[in-house]
């Protein structure tokens, strides 16, 4: 898989790519790495073949990016995906959505986290995207403080209904 870019946490470095197949347990097992993935991950224990239908799906379609980091050894230390959607809103101004932005235990707190969002930006920035957007669970609080350092702003209510 091409390489992307090469992001600096300290003085580690890691390099983005799109993710591939073979990455999918990696992204599962960072998915399910905290309080809240592990109770929405765990299920009834499915196995891969949810996620790899998913992964098949999200693959195929141009206006996603699976991506993982690696760092220096080949490990995958962190995840996120971004959609880029057309719209008609904002004077038909594409936007960017970052989702499930996870960095792996062993690699969190050293700047991975605002290197990857920092990329992403510059990303959507490239491909025409006139704002970006996230959602982060309401118990995340952390990692609302981390979007706001970063120059997100809570402007919007979410809704969700589960079916």
């Amino acid at each position: 898989m091409s390489q992307l870019a090469v992001l600096s946490a300290g003085p580690a470095r890691f390099a983005v790519r799109r993710a591939g197949a073979g990455d999918v347990p990696a992204i599962v097992a960072l998915l399910a790495d905290d309080e809240l993935g592990a109770a929405r991950e765990a299920g009834a224990d499915p196995g891969l073949a949810p996620y790899r239908a998913a992964f098949a799906a999200i693959d195929a379609d141009p206006g996603q990016l699976l991506l993982v980091v690696t760092a220096e050894d080949g490990r995958v230390a962190a995840t996120m995906q971004l959609t880029f959607i057309p719209g008609l809103a904002r004077q038909g101004a594409p936007r960017a959505q970052i989702e499930a932005v996870r960095v792996g235990a062993g690699y969190r707190s050293r700047g991975l986290g605002e290197a990857m969002i920092t990329w992403a930006i510059a990303e959507a920035r490239r491909r025409g995207c006139r704002i970006v957007q996230l959602t982060s669970d309401k118990r995340r609080v952390n990692a609302h403080r981390f979007y706001q350092r970063l120059g997100f702003a809570a402007t919007h209510e979410g809704f969700k209904l589960p079916l």
